[in-house]
């Protein structure tokens, strides 16, 4: 059987690379998300729509907390 996830799940995300000379979908990615610093850390709720913006910009985020 597959685990269901809890609606109250969350995933930390932290910004490890900078949208300067990236294409400006990912920096729009980044802000949708709610980063625009470096190393800014911010915790959203798992869902399918942040999972897929985070695979958009592999290289400029890192999942803190899975």
């Amino acid at each position: 059987m597959a685990q269901d996830k809890k609606s109250n799940d969350t995933i930390t995300i932290r910004q490890i690379g900078s949208p300067l000379r990236r294409p400006e979908s990912q920096r729009k990615i980044l802000i949708g998300l709610g980063l625009n610093k470096m190393h800014k850390t911010v915790t959203r709720q798992d869902t399918p729509e942040v999972r897929g913006a985070l695979a958009k910009v592999p290289h400029l985020v890192e999942v803190v907390n899975d």
